[in-house]
Formats: structure tokens, sequence, C-alpha cells
């Protein structure tokens, strides 16, 4: 179990380790304005400047990490390598989920807007469900809780696996082109964001030469 790297005492560590679930719930706040400016129908003027400085203050977290972590590795030595890498990878895995709520948010720059849409419950409902993982990221971190990991990427491949099968239907569908393309592209940012979710704790929990894959390394599910 390599999650115990996160739960070093009071050190250079765990002063990462507070950033890195700042910068998660920076990204979550990011993903709800995006999701209330596509589906529930807020303004997306209202909305643009936040997620834009919110992506911003993620970009410039990762930045200022990658710097602290090679400090942190040049003065504690070869001891804390696994870790550092680990880290360097997670935030990475932050930074696009950030990068793909903006994504999310560009759908209204095409005027797309699910407001008031037949589906509009069962979209809102599942952009809620992948908003709750957010929080459900940062309790693994914070507890080191192995069960609950485990769980928790059961979760992400199903959930993977259900967009996978929306897109499929999409690409099928007899509906008009306008009606299923914004939402083929929804459910591929969903799948996305939840892959990403996924290796966040896949890095926090897996050796390093596994990481982004699971089953002993012979399944990839990394989504860029």
């Amino acid at each position: 179990m390599v999650m115990s790297f996160f739960r070093k005492g009071e050190s250079g560590i765990e002063h990462i380790e507070r950033r890195v679930v700042s910068m998660l719930g920076e990204a979550r706040h990011s993903y709800d304005m995006a999701i209330s400016a596509v589906i529930s129908g807020a303004d997306p003027e209202t909305v643009e400047a936040d997620i834009f400085a919110t992506d911003e203050r993620i970009n410039r977290a990762e930045q200022e990490l990658r710097g602290e972590l090679v400090v942190h590795v040049s003065v504690q030595g070869a001891d804390d390598i696994g870790s550092v890498l680990g880290y360097t990878l997670l935030i990475k895995k932050i930074e696009r989920i950030g990068d793909q709520a903006k994504n999310i948010f560009d759908l209204t720059q095409e005027g797309v807007s699910f407001h008031g849409a037949s589906d509009a419950k069962e979209l809102q409902q599942y952009a809620s469900k992948i908003s709750s993982l957010f929080g459900e990221v940062i309790e693994i971190l914070s507890s080191a809780d192995e069960e609950h990991a485990i769980q928790f990427r059961d979760t992400c491949d199903a959930l993977r696996a259900d967009c996978e099968q929306h897109l499929r239907d999409y690409m099928h569908t007899e509906q008009p082109g306008s009606y299923a393309v914004p939402r083929a592209v929804l459910y591929r940012y969903w799948k996305r964001i939840v892959a990403n979710l996924g290796g966040v704790v896949t890095s926090a929990t897996e050796p390093l030469q596994h990481q982004d894959y699971l089953d002993g390394g012979r399944t990839d599910i990394t989504d860029d």
C-alpha cells in the first residue's frame, strides 16, 4: 500500500498534501460552475470570470508544487523519490481535471445549453454524481483508507464504462446531430474527469510503475 506517503507527520510532504487537497477543491468548484452554466441555466457571463480565475489558480498551484517537490527531494534525498514522483503525476491529473471543467464551460460558447431539455434532470443527476467523487477523493487521501480506495476505483471503472456506453448510443442515434453531438462531447469530458479522479487515487495507492494502470499493470485507465 503506497498511500502511507500521505501520512508522514508535520513535514514538507504534509504541506504538499494540503495544497493537493486545495487544488481538488478548486477543480470541483470550477466543475460545478461549468455545470451550472451548461445544465442548470446559470448565465455563462456570470460564471466565466470565476472559472478562468480558478483555472489560473490551479495552474499556478501545480507549478509551485513542482518547485516544492524538487526542493523536498533535494533536501530529503532519495528516500522520498517515490513519493515525489507520485505527487508529480497526481497534481498533473488535477490540473487536467481543471482543464476539462473549463472545456465543459466552453460548450456554452458554442450556444450549448441543456437547461429545459427533456433529459436535463438526467444530465443534472449525472453531473452531481461526478461532483460527489471529488469529495470522496479528498476523504481517501486524508484517511488513507485502502478499502475505500479500492471501492472508489471500482466506482470510477463503472462510471467510465457507462460514459462510453452513452457515447456509443449517441453515435448510433437517429436524433439529429444538434442533439447528439453536444451530449456526446459532454459525456466524453465526463469520462475524462472520472478517469483522472480515479487516477489521482491510483497515484496515491499503487506502486509507481503501475500508476495509471490496474490489474497489476494490465489495464490502462489513462484518459487525457
